[in-house]
Parts: structure tokens; C-alpha cells; sequence
């Protein structure tokens, strides 16, 4: 299925269910977006759950983005959290309500699937979030790391929130991530 202005609504998938043309596409795609500053390991994080895809007219991927489980612990409580991932909208593309689209479908399953929404957000990404109701956590944010637990300091101001299954989060106790390959040194 495409999306055009006539449906408006993008094909959604799990990473099994994508051909490898379609995961060669999503990464040429994520590759232009992010002008070679997407690492495999990147890319990695971005597998293994929901993806929603926006074609052309022609049948090709113009956007992307990808929710995925991770675990994350808030208050003695270990959450299942729809972490979004690599989204994207092809260079030429851009400022149409594409990546609000592909959003409002990442929105979704986050809403009736998980206990909260997460995601780390570029300088770029960060206005769309805001503008969709996601809040930048204002607590501290650590990771469990092979070490034990590290503090990022550096995802704290760009890590946004969707409350969901759960509620309203208290940014009076840390969130901390499950460790993977990448986040943690």
C-alpha cells in the first residue's frame, strides 16, 4: 500500500514482515536523512518492532519511522516502553506532514500497546515531537550499563515522553534504560 493525499495513511509492518529490499530501502533512506551520521548500530535499534512506511506515487520510500520495545525502570517499576526510532523523511520530501503521519501511526500502536511513549530526539526531530504532545523529560536519565548504572547527562533535554498505558510519569525519579549496544561505553 502507498500513501498519497488521497489515503493518508501509511503501510505499517513488522521488521519480519519486511523483504530485504524494503530494509535496504529504509536504510538508504535513513543514510540520506541523517547525511551519513546513522550508524549501523543505529540502525539496529530500529529493528525488531513496528514500522510504518510512507511511498510515493512512484513506490518509493519517502518516510520512516520504527517503535520498539525497550525496558525501561521509573520507580521501582520496570516498564514496557515503545521506544521510536529512525525517523526520517526523504530530503526532497520534507515540510508535506510527512513525518506527522508516520508519527500519528507510531502513536498508535504506543498508545494501546505500551505503558509509555520514549524517544531521543535531534535538534531537527525535536519541534514535530513538541508539536504532537511529546514532553521532554525534565528528570535524570541513566542506563544500565555492563558497569552498572551511568548517567547520560547528554540525553537529558532531548528525551521526550508520551504518557500512555501507564499515565503520567514523576520526572522526580530517574528513567533508566536497559543497556544496548551503542548507548553505553
Amino acid at each position: 500500500m502507498t500513501t498519497d493525499a488521497t489515503t493518508g495513511t501509511p503501510r505499517t509492518a513488522h521488521t519480519a514482515d519486511l523483504a530485504p529490499a524494503e530494509l535496504s530501502a529504509i536504510r538508504a533512506l535513513l543514510d540520506d536523512a541523517f547525511e551519513g551520521d546513522f550508524s549501523d548500530e543505529d540502525f539496529e535499534h530500529g529493528l525488531g518492532g513496528m514500522h510504518a512506511l510512507v511511498h510515493d506515487d512512484a513506490g518509493r520510500l519517502v518516510a520512516h519511522g520504527a517503535v520498539v520495545m525497550r525496558r525501561v525502570r521509573h520507580r521501582d517499576r520496570w516498564l514496557r516502553v515503545g521506544y521510536v526510532e529512525a525517523v526520517a523523511v526523504r530530503r526532497d520530501a520534507r515540510r508535506r506532514g510527512l513525518g506527522g503521519l508516520v508519527m500519528a501511526e507510531l502513536e498508535r500502536v504506543v498508545d494501546r500497546a505500551y505503558d509509555a511513549g520514549m524517544l531521543s530526539a535531534s535538534d531537527e526531530g525535536a519541534a514535530l515531537y513538541a508539536a504532537r504532545g511529546w514532553e521532554v523529560w525534565r528528570g535524570r536519565v541513566c542506563a544500565l550499563g555492563p558497569q552498572g548504572v551511568v548517567h547520560l547527562p547528554d540525553e537529558e533535554g532531548t528525551t521526550f515522553v508520551r504518557p500512555a498505558l501507564a499515565g503520567a510519569l514523576d520526572p522526580g525519579f530517574e528513567l533508566l534504560f536497559d543497556w544496548r549496544d551503542g548507548d553505553v561505553l
